[in-house]
């Protein structure tokens, strides 16, 4: 490996540019080269479920071009470009046949969508978005639509099932459990969201599951496993994301849920490092931004020289279903203690607690969810 190796970092999503940020705030010199198998727009993923509300088109979402990273940052950039392996004890990269060397490697590779083995013929009529490039061809198939129904309940199933109402769609959202976001809500703040989102117009068919989806002229017809029937211009399929793992398991990289760093974001192999949706941090696999951006500010120092391990605080999530709003911090796994609700309406206060009274945990929907700022100071940190 020589010296003038740049530091190679894969993905550029939320969590692969702001690393580069952050180390462009130390040291602008520092040779980095960025790789990903999509355009290298710069945007925001939390914002591809606003944009009917905020009536953009997925380009006005989009904050800067590749060219334009490239020139703010200081970097060299290869778009749709597809890593195949990775070589630690060499310290390079494969790309097919050619062989990239790195000085410290970083995977902000993301996860990838769960996929259902559905029966039927319409599935080029299913779209899963988990990128601007996925959000783009989403948009230009809804041109002339007005149905869209959505498999699954969890936090992305209803943040795009409040935005395509907002956006004058008619939706559906079809999911096993009997309510929403049930890893992430306790029952009655989930059952308020119900309700808000009913109230704007939105379907909800819970306790089933899609079986079949057949084409039906230029839409889809879903067959549900309760015996119901619906029609729809399009699917959305939200059944969740599972950290991309696979190319580093198969370099010899420990993996679990995600690929296994430590608090300073090393993985099992030198100088090779982890951030984001892909990484598991200590035991944790956090899919949200609090936890990227934390992450960035100690792997930007890190990889300048100055070993750092991340501290995650009190990490509450934000649901934007503005009929409804919401927001969780959830209390650890496993933890055990009880909720403690008041409710007035679709206004409810969850509070976890364990036996000696200690607050863990939270959800707050309605008038209630501005108070998650006081709250969360009284949470314990998940690095305590």
């Amino acid at each position: 490996m020589s010296e003038q190796a740049p530091i190679v970092i894969v993905g550029t999503g939320l969590s692969g540019f702001s690393l580069a940020k952050e180390i462009r705030k130390q040291d602008r010199e520092m040779p980095i080269l960025m790789i990903t198998a999509d355009d290298g727009f710069s945007y925001s993923k939390p914002m591809l479920s606003t944009g009917f509300t905020k009536g953009k088109e997925a380009d006005e979402l989009a904050q800067a071009t590749a060219a334009a990273m490239v020139e703010q940052l200081n970097i060299e950039l290869r778009t749709h470009t597809t890593v195949t392996g990775i070589d630690s004890a060499a310290h390079q990269l494969l790309i097919g046949d050619e062989r990239l060397e790195y000085s410290k490697l970083v995977l902000a590779w993301g996860a990838d969508v769960i996929r259902l083995d559905i029966a039927g013929d319409a599935h080029e009529h299913v779209y899963s978005i988990n990128d601007l490039m996925d959000y783009r061809a989403f948009r230009q198939a809804l041109a002339g639509k007005r149905r869209v129904a959505i498999m699954g309940a969890g936090l992305i199933g209803c943040e795009f099932a409040n935005d395509l109402r907002n956006g004058g769609y008619e939706v559906d959202v079809i999911a096993p459990s009997d309510t929403v976001m049930p890893g992430l809500l306790p029952k009655p703040a989930a059952d308020a969201v119900v309700a808000a989102l009913t109230d704007e117009g939105v379907g909800f068919h819970l306790e089933t599951v899609v079986e079949q989806l057949d084409r039906a002229g230029d839409g889809v017809r879903l067959s549900l496993a309760n015996g119901e029937t619906l029609e729809t211009d399009l699917v959305i399929s939200a059944v969740g994301l599972r950290p991309r793992t696979e190319l580093a398991a198969a370099a010899g990289l420990e993996t679990a849920r995600g690929i296994v760093v430590n608090r300073a974001l090393e993985t099992s192999a030198e100088d090779v490092y982890a951030l984001g949706d892909c990484a598991e941090v200590d035991g944790h696999v956090l899919l949200y931004v609090l936890p990227l951006m934390a992450c960035s500010r100690a792997l930007a120092k890190s990889l300048l020289g100055t070993r750092t391990e991340v501290a995650y605080g009190t990490m509450p999530v934000m649901v934007k279903t503005p009929c409804c709003p919401t927001a969780v911090c959830p209390p650890p796994v496993n933890a055990e203690g009880d909720w403690q609700v008041e409710q007035n309406g679709r206004n409810v206060r969850a509070l976890f607690r364990d036996a000696e009274g200690t607050l863990l945990g939270f959800a707050v929907t309605g008038d209630y969810a501005m108070e998650k700022q006081a709250l969360a100071k009284e949470v314990p940190p998940i690095h305590g």
